[in-house]
């Protein structure tokens, strides 16, 4: 597992990122202005996957960075469906949809093996610190 001094440096935050300036960018067409409840909704999850591991990690235990991670990954998941909804409607082409889709698919997979691995340790939290947050 890689060393972090903030979670600037994490791939997973890094794509989350990414992810959200292309959500934002697709949702600005004209089909999703007519639909503020979809667009909104869809906009505010992906926003959610950056800030709960942002957030997280700041926290002053394991169990409080996990329990972020699993509402980052709840979010991610949340955007998959409105993405599917926003397809099924037409809001954005496919070729948007499975951009953004598989790089929700690796964020989620990044989550699971970063929960994954901070389940399976027995940790304290000076180790913690320093072994992520140096």
């Amino acid at each position: 597992m890689a060393v972090f001094k903030s979670f600037e440096e994490m791939e997973v935050w890094q794509l989350s990122i990414e992810l959200c300036t292309e959500v934002y960018q697709i949702t600005k067409n004209q089909l999703f202005n007519k639909d503020f409840g979809l667009k909104d909704q869809i906009r505010r999850s992906v926003v959610s996957i950056s800030s709960n591991i942002a957030e997280g990690s700041e926290r002053e235990s394991v169990e409080s960075f996990l329990y972020f991670l699993y509402i980052a990954r709840g979010s991610c998941t949340e955007l998959k469906t409105q993405l599917v909804i926003a397809k099924n409607l037409e809001y954005i082409s496919i070729y948007d949809f499975e951009k953004i889709d598989e790089k929700a698919n690796s964020i989620g997979k990044q989550l699971n093996g970063f929960i994954k691995y901070l389940k399976t340790k027995s940790w304290t939290r000076l180790w913690f610190l320093n072994t992520f947050f140096v």
